[in-house]
């Protein structure tokens, strides 16, 4: 039984039978099946890795024939960049090494041809929010001194330097004033589209470079990010973030529904700023207006999904709206709330609070399926399993409850702090643009390859290329 705690920092996970339950009343620890001598790091690694290893079960990129990298239909292929980023963060908090080679051997995988996160096998559907999930789980591993790939592939610092580049050239003054679009290539539905997700990815991956390299034109990016957000409504003067807009009303109107991954990608990257201008008042003001904005994506102190996730109850358990991509949207949330804690220290005791109350909530939710420990999606439901279950509920989960060791956790790393990240400023200059053609790489020679690569791409989108994978 889950019972609310005044301050909420700490709480015990024991278990029953097989399942993974919180209590909160309980000498501050976490703990699943026995509690570990009491022990709260170690409890709380316990817990995680019953997560982690229920979440990896899904992943099916190192059976024979499968992609490295790719996780099976119905999951796109952000969520797998999403999925190795909290993995990422799985080692960071327990210092547990066993999904590491798999993780990095993923990340490269997909790093496609120009080294920028635009594998050809996506050319269909990739969008601007799709390359950034990759973009960012690179910049996680930067920050937290990730093991170092192989000799001979591009560093994780590259690789998000690459996805930053790629969207500086995209930024699109044709309409709207600027913003990405949420798509790439003209041929995809949503081209019209700009989008809060997209720009936020633009947003907090220049805000994490700032920070890391020191480097001000990523600070100036981000600003101008923000900027045109707040000048196009979808930053409110509340700090609420919608949604997106169109460009074919030149961004006259909003879509104002609101998801926690857009409050969170623009809460960390906003305490990223606060962190990199060495306290600003302006970001600390920002910081605590998107924080304060966040409560709506909580009920009773636990986190849900409130675009999609009011239940309703039938005889197979809860059931909402939320589909495949949103029932992760928490993962990404959990873990940017956390972060912001690290960065913006005045937010600590009331973030803690919140993510404590979540991760006993999403605890009781982790005693379903065969095993007993499969994780569900509506944590405010209790203690009964609701039925659901996939990547997404067992992703948020985890981030949930590792979050918990954030006090624990190294400071994230920079150049100048012992980051050991391999950079290159000018990575991802060649790659494509807004209308789906190349941009002038540096010497003819690069022109004409890139052509040829180009002409290729576009022939097999053209011909229907069967392995793509459908995205969002």
């Amino acid at each position: 039984m889950r019972t609310s705690t005044l301050f909420g920092y700490g709480a015990t996970l024991c278990s029953t039978a097989s399942a993974i339950t919180l209590d909160t009343t309980s000498d501050n620890v976490l703990a699943r099946r026995n509690c570990t001598d009491g022990n709260p790091t170690a409890s709380i690694k316990s817990a995680a890795s019953t997560v982690a290893y229920g979440m990896m079960k899904y992943y099916t990129g190192n059976d024979t024939g499968g992609t490295p990298g790719n996780l099976p239909d119905p999951y796109y292929w952000w969520e797998a960049g999403g999925m190795f980023g909290t993995m990422i963060e799985y080692w960071y908090y327990t210092g547990d090494t066993t999904y590491n080679d798999i993780v990095e051997q993923a990340m490269i995988s997909q790093i496609g041809t120009d080294d920028d996160y635009m594998p050809t096998n996506q050319t269909k559907t990739e969008g601007n929010d799709d390359q950034g999930f990759w973009g960012m789980a690179a910049m996680t591993a930067a920050e937290t001194n990730f093991q170092t790939p192989a000799a001979g592939q591009p560093g994780w610092l590259a690789l998000a330097q690459a996805v930053f580049n790629n969207y500086i050239g995209r930024w699109d003054t044709s309409t709207c004033g600027g913003g990405l679009r949420w798509q790439i290539y003209t041929f995809n539905n949503g081209y019209d589209y700009k989008n809060s997700i997209a720009n936020g990815c633009l947003f907090n991956i220049g805000a994490r470079l700032a920070r890391y390299t020191g480097n001000a034109t990523y600070a100036d990016w981000a600003e101008k990010t923000w900027t045109w957000m707040e000048e196009i409504g979808l930053m409110s003067d509340t700090y609420a973030v919608y949604d997106g807009t169109s460009d074919t009303t030149n961004c006259t109107s909003l879509d104002h529904i609101q998801f926690s991954y857009n409050q969170g990608v623009y809460l960390f990257g906003a305490a990223m700023m606060y962190n990199y201008t060495n306290g600003s008042s302006t970001w600390q003001a920002r910081v605590e207006g998107l924080l304060n904005s966040s409560s709506v994506y909580f009920k009773n102190s636990v986190m849900y999904e409130q675009a999609c996730e009011d239940v309703t109850t039938t005889a197979a358990g809860a059931i909402g709206t939320c589909d495949t991509d949103q029932l992760s949207f928490k993962a990404y949330f959990s873990r940017w709330l956390a972060g912001t804690t690290k960065l913006a220290p005045f937010t600590r005791t009331s973030i803690l609070a919140l993510l404590t109350t979540s991760a006993a909530a999403a605890a009781e939710q982790c005693d379903g399926g065969t095993d007993g420990v499969t994780c569900g999606e509506h944590w405010t439901e209790g203690s009964t399993w609701d039925g659901t279950y996939g990547v997404g509920q067992q992703m948020s989960a985890l981030s949930v409850i590792q979050s918990l060791l954030i006090d624990s956790a190294p400071e994230l790393y920079t150049n100048a702090t012992g980051g050991t990240s391999v950079g290159d400023a000018s990575a991802g200059t060649g790659s494509t643009s807004a209308d789906g053609t190349v941009s002038a790489p540096t010497s003819t020679a690069d022109r004409a390859g890139a052509g040829i690569l180009t002409a290729i791409v576009l022939c097999g989108v053209v011909g229907g290329i069967g392995f793509m994978v459908v995205g969002v």
